[in-house]
């Protein structure tokens, strides 16, 4: 069971597979696994003492980057993943990433953004369309239509507890208008915005 892999060194923590969206991109519906030989889909989700027992195994400070970034939404093991970053937070100053779809406030059905204050350097925040029906046309989010704006409210929220916070799209799943659309948002919002490939 993969449940921290390096790549490039950063060293990255696959702590769930459950998701709040089924994206049409999504590496997980063609493989077993990237950035890595082994396979990210976990066979039961591993436990916080499993997590950090995994951790005991490498040094913090040999790396450039801690990413919370799996076959899952790390949100979706809230406590989990911040008891974590506490962990971390208490052996080194290493960078601590989160790679999310900006659905933890939704999950948890109440702001959550101040917990991430101290804990994350940077949060970014997947925001693969310009409106809420293209972003359910590629997410096909459980939240429905909503997770759009519920995804920009997190994105807001959370800005004001960590120091960068990035919205990202994937270039090839939308057309150069609607990321031209995307820019815009980012602009809105005052977050920068990462174009990013697909893997």
């Amino acid at each position: 069971m993969t449940i921290a892999y390096v790549f490039e060194n950063t060293l990255y923590l696959n702590i769930t597979n459950r998701c709040t969206n089924a994206c049409n991109f999504c590496v997980r519906t063609v493989a077993d696994g990237y950035y890595s030989e082994n396979a990210l889909w976990l066979e039961r989700e591993p436990s916080l003492e499993e997590i950090l027992s995994a951790l005991d195994e490498y040094r913090f400070d040999d790396y450039k980057e801690v990413v919370f970034c799996g076959y899952g939404e790390p949100t979706c093991r809230l406590e989990v993943m911040l008891q974590v970053c506490r962990f971390i937070r208490k052996k080194s100053g290493v960078k601590i990433r989160l790679n999310t779809n900006g659905h933890a406030s939704l999950i948890e059905q109440c702001n959550v953004a101040p917990l991430f204050g101290g804990l994350f350097d940077t949060v970014s925040v997947s925001l693969n369309a310009a409106d809420a029906t293209s972003y359910q046309k590629i997410c096909h989010s459980e939240f429905g239509e909503s997770a759009f704006y519920g995804m920009l409210d997190f994105a807001r929220e959370v800005k004001k507890y960590v120091p960068n916070v990035l919205f990202s799209v994937v270039r090839t799943t939308i057309p150069d208008s609607e990321v031209e659309e995307c820019k815009k948002i980012a602009d809105e919002y005052g977050i920068k915005l990462r174009i990013r490939e697909l893997v």
